[in-house]
């Protein structure tokens, strides 16, 4: 892999071909110390501001660079186009994502003319055609699937892209889970950050109480078994508080086969949510966001405590991207989760790799979808009813 000192000198001259027109670094906006840097792009056809986070500057830097990069390639993709009904690909391979059909749509019909773009599913090595649209982010334009920047990712490589959107996928899979259990089975996954025994981990936790807060972590490692963890930053005295604002409260999640990265993910993403909200920046954040209050659960779960032990690791540390993605490609073939189909987003860019990772069988976050949920969440609920 790549140091983001690397990075960063190999993306700089595509940034302004990208519309990047300023990098800035607000981390001094709150008090906490953790690093998070911004990349705008005021041209942008779905958010203009992109966030990074990391445990140094120059980590933040490049996150929020590649961000700002992948979501540019996600809106103008320059990839060729094939113009045809799933019937009149006949015994070519397509998947017409019926769950990412967006609200107020109904699943292609195969005798429906369209765009698609070639993917390759990674369970086989094959290539397999998907709607346009369907990878596609571009909000000045409707859209019959659901635009979204799940799987989304990019990397110095292909397959160091892979590897990012894939555990985002997995991430917003345990999410989903793990959100859909009540709050007494939530309880019992409360970890303590000492016992990662990592010193970055305690590091990053000292600096947090320092600041006046309290961390919160919760293992949401799923069947899948690559570790994922979600962090909740929440003043000190929020116990002694009669009233608590639904921002003071914010959360960050995150997934890596070795468990302590999973939570400096977490831990650098809750404290990126801060500053999502005091810089006041983003195109995605409402009004309300600021005037709400906290809902009684989540006062319930700023009441919890560790009680759980920190998930194993599926890899050893020190491995390399390509072996960890093979490790994860493997558990998910384990478990049948179905196709994990990858669609490069600029192929005919040397410097960096932007990928969408579509893996219909893992459940997707809320959005303005026709399906809410999949079938590994409706087997949940009625195992929890």
């Amino acid at each position: 892999m790549c140091s983001p000192e690397d990075t960063l000198a190999r993306v700089a001259p595509a940034l302004a071909e990208h519309g990047v027109t300023r990098l800035a670094k607000v981390t001094g906006l709150d008090r906490i110390g953790i690093p998070v840097w911004n990349a705008m792009r005021p041209n942008a056809r779905a958010l203009s501001v992109h966030q990074g986070k990391g445990i140094t500057d120059v980590d933040a830097k490049a996150s929020a660079v590649m961000e700002a990069l992948e979501r540019s390639c996600a809106e103008r993709p320059r990839l060729p186009l094939r113009t045809a009904s799933a019937s009149e690909l006949g015994t070519e391979v397509c998947d017409t994502l019926d769950d990412l059909v967006a609200i107020g749509h109904q699943p292609l019909d195969h005798g429906c003319r369209l765009d698609w773009v070639e993917g390759r599913d990674l369970t086989n090595g094959k290539v397999i055609w998907v709607p346009y649209e369907a990878v596609l982010l571009d909000f000045t334009r409707p859209s019959h699937f659901w635009q979204s920047s799940d799987g989304l990712a990019s990397g110095n490589t292909e397959r160091e892209a892979i590897f990012h959107g894939l555990l985002e996928r997995i991430e917003r899979d345990a999410d989903t889970l793990w959100t859909l259990g009540r709050i007494e089975q939530q309880a019992k996954t409360c970890v303590s950050a000492a016992d990662f025994r990592d010193p970055v981990v305690d590091a990053l936790t000292d600096r947090i109480e320092q600041a006046g807060f309290r961390l919160q972590l919760f293992d949401m490692t799923s069947d899948l078994g690559v570790p994922t963890l979600s962090a909740l930053l929440s003043p000190a005295e929020t116990s002694a508080r009669r009233s608590l604002r639904y921002m003071d409260v914010t959360m960050g999640s995150g997934t890596h086969p070795v468990a302590y990265r999973a939570a400096l993910r977490a831990i650098t993403e809750a404290v990126q949510s801060r500053l999502t909200l005091i810089t006041g920046t983003r195109d995605d954040v409402e009004d309300e966001v600021y005037d709400s209050q906290a809902s009684d659960l989540l006062r319930r779960k700023l009441d919890l405590r560790p009680r759980a032990q920190v998930p194993k690791d599926l890899c050893s540390v020190g491995e390399g991207v390509e072996a960890m993605l093979v490790r994860v490609l493997d558990r998910l073939r384990q478990c049948r989760i179905g196709r994990v189909i990858a669609v490069r987003m600029n192929p005919h860019e040397d410097r960096f790799a932007v990928v969408k990772v579509i893996v219909s069988g893992l459940e997707h976050p809320e959005g303005r979808r026709q399906r809410r949920f999949g079938a590994r969440a409706l087997s949940r609920l009625l195992v929890f009813r």
